[in-house]
């Protein structure tokens, strides 16, 4: 051979040994996407390719003149790995093209695709001629791939050296920059050395010595450069989030530094030989390393600590955004700012807050709950506040991720609870505000019904003498009554003027009780006539025994009446409005419904608010009315619109039981 054996033993090694390594780092993240795929092949390629040389080469050592079934296997190999390179190396930077959005479109990437494997068919005669040879061409096996597959090969370098010039203009930093411009300049030195490993040969006619002294560099520049880079990419800026498993990775490498060394005691007991028995000379290789334990052992420390002390310093600063976000006030949007900021730091797939008191951030536990999911909880002593749910890109969480998930968690709690209290204290801000609002209106309520209640009773009794009197002539008769029933609308509208301005949550008095069946049949009587005049049946279905509710007989009218007429004047033109009622254990159920327009959604919060009308004769109290007097009682309003064929309303009414065998 043209290069020193041993210097080309060591240099397939290696290439046999890095790309293996990734292959184990690839099973052991385990993240599922195409481009971690597409390496993992590509690693198996380059394997079978310096693996099978390498076997080729300690055969030649060991034998002098290897076994030809030994040679067949190892050319079996280094051929298929060698003929999957040039595809493999295209698609996996189409693969990564495509996630950097390079490649808009599944059309645009199945073309990339389909033309990148095209070769590898219609060359396939090429392969099956070559593993049919009887002479194995291990310096130079692409010369026996033939011309075709050389051509291939150099075109699909320049491929991969295109697509990494693109990379470079689109990378976010200066280290991803500097590592794609690397790695450009690495596919050109290799395009060059196999063009000169093509044509010299051809030319000078030295093809075995041109080949030796060409195909150490070209490992070297092809495998072990790229895949060194890519440990350093992965390691200073968690290149494919592989960075993150910081863990695996130490483990895997202790594991192949440990085979090397096993490897090399072999060797050693082998050169030794002449001189010490094998078994002696592994002996002493094997306790060597006991004197370094300490000095190990006081690295691996150091690294830890400073692996965990530089987690514990990023922490610091994203705790302190998050109380600051925390002091903003509003629940939802602290637990939607931490699952953005939580998924951002540790570069997860995937970040799920979930705040138990109140409940904020509840998630579909499907999209939750999945094979190396981890949650973490947020608590304060003696109390659960929520947990943290986190999903790695890859199989599992690093060590000092997790740690720094642990002490993120305990910082989280306090600003849930800081955010809580603020929400509280904003939330009894307005509340006050809104009483003292609603005390102003309902003084000047109550001070506008007083001043016109009076005359409007004396406009009401004169006119209703005059209705009496037989000389009224009709045509005054028929105006008189006009303004009569103005009169009672307006008195009406005074009325809900006075119920509002009551307090607006007021205890009801203890063992106040009424019949609610009495109340809504009364009630239905009365709007009877209302009801009639617009052509409207209101259909009443009471309980058959008498219900008795937690409250008085007043309150119950207030709420029912409000309801039902309001119902009325929604219903449509000879519509109807049924009103039915149900008793439970605990509660009594009335539900109002009529088969009017309904509630568009977009009004369905405000419809509830004091003043707020689409009537054009309305006040835009009796919702309210309604709402503030089941508040005082413990009852509740429901309202569903539409409820069929898009049209109707249903108010369903809860009236809280009184207890049996009260007074």
């Amino acid at each position: 051979m043209g290069s020193p054996p041993y210097f080309r033993l060591i240099v397939l090694t290696v290439g046999t040994l890095l790309p293996f390594f990734w292959m184990i780092v690839i099973l052991g993240h385990r993240r599922q996407r195409n481009l971690e795929r597409v390496l993992f092949f590509l690693s198996l390629a380059i394997t079978c390719f310096c693996g099978s040389s390498l076997l080729a080469l300690n055969a030649q050592l060991y034998y002098g003149t290897p076994p030809h079934a030994l040679l067949t296997f190892a050319w079996t190999f280094l051929c298929l790995g060698l003929w999957f390179i040039p595809p493999l190396v295209v698609h996996l930077h189409v693969e990564y093209g495509s996630l950097r959005e390079l490649l808009p479109g599944a059309i645009r990437k199945g073309i990339w695709i389909a033309v990148t494997y095209l070769p590898a068919a219609l060359l396939a005669p090429y392969l099956f001629a070559a593993l049919r040879s009887k002479t194995f061409g291990f310096s130079a096996p692409s010369h026996s791939l033939g011309d075709p597959f050389q051509v291939w090969l150099l075109i699909a370098l320049g491929i991969a050296f295109y697509w990494q010039r693109r990379f470079i203009a689109i990378s976010p930093d200066a280290e991803q920059r500097r590592f794609h411009l690397w790695l450009s300049w690495d596919f050109l030195l290799v395009i060059a050395n196999l063009v000169a490993l093509f044509t010299i040969p051809r030319i000078l006619g030295y093809e075995s010595r041109i080949a030796d002294a060409f195909s150490d560099l070209i490992i070297l520049l092809a495998v072990v450069s790229p895949l060194l880079g890519f440990f350093r990419g992965v390691q200073n800026f968690n290149f494919l989030q592989i960075g993150r498993q910081r863990n695996l990775i130490y483990a895997v490498s202790g594991v192949f530094l440990a085979l090397l060394y096993l490897s090399f005691v072999r060797r050693v007991g082998q050169w030794f030989d002449p001189y010490l028995p094998p078994a002696a000379t592994a002996a002493l290789l094997l306790f060597l390393p006991v004197i370094f334990f300490e000095p190990l052992q006081r690295m691996i420390r150091q690294l830890l600590q400073s692996t965990a002390q530089r987690e514990m310093d990023s922490i610091h600063p994203l705790a302190m955004r998050i109380h600051a976000e925390a002091s903003k006030g509003n629940l939802r949007a602290l637990a939607t700012y931490i699952e953005q900021e939580v998924r951002q730091k540790f570069q997860f797939e995937g970040a799920w807050l979930t705040i138990l008191e109140p409940a904020v951030g509840i998630r579909d536990q499907a999209a939750v709950d999945r094979h190396g999911d981890q949650a973490f909880s947020i608590y304060r002593p003696g109390r659960l506040n929520g947990e943290i749910t986190v999903r790695p890109h890859g199989s599992m969480i690093s060590g000092e991720a997790a740690g720094a998930m642990m002490i993120l968690s305990e910082s989280i709690a306090g600003a849930i609870d800081m955010c809580i209290a603020l929400d509280q204290k904003l939330e009894l801000e307005r509340e006050l505000a809104e009483r003292e609002r609603m005390a102003l209106v309902g003084q000047m309520a109550a001070s506008i019904s007083h001043n016109l209640k009076n005359p409007l009773g004396s406009i009401k009794t004169i006119l209703q003498v005059q209705m009496e009197s037989p000389e009224l002539p009709a045509s005054l008769r028929r105006e008189t009554q006009m303004v009569l029933e103005e009169v009672n609308r307006l008195s009406g509208k005074l009325n809900q003027l006075l119920q509002f301005s009551r307090p607006a949550v007021r205890p009801p008095a203890k063992g106040e009780r009424c019949n609610i069946v009495a109340v809504a049949v009364n009630v239905a009587e009365v709007l009877c006539r209302e009801a009639t005049s617009r052509g409207i049946v209101l259909e009443l279905a009471p309980h058959g025994d008498a219900c008795e509710v937690a409250c008085s007989a007043e309150v119950a009218n207030d709420v029912l009446s409000n309801v039902m007429l309001n119902a009325i004047e929604a219903a449509s033109r000879d519509g109807e409005v049924s009103v039915g009622l149900a008793c439970a254990a605990q509660v009594c159920t009335i539900v109002v419904e009529d088969n009017g327009p309904g509630v568009a959604p977009e009004l369905r919060d405000k419809i509830l608010q004091p003043f707020f009308t689409t009537k054009p004769r309305g006040t835009g109290l009796g919702l309210a009315i309604v709402t503030r007097r089941l508040q005082e009682i413990g009852g509740r309003l429901q309202i569903e619109s539409p409820v069929t064929d898009g049209r109707g309303t249903r108010f369903r009414l809860e009236f809280p039981l009184a207890p049996k065998g009260a007074a």
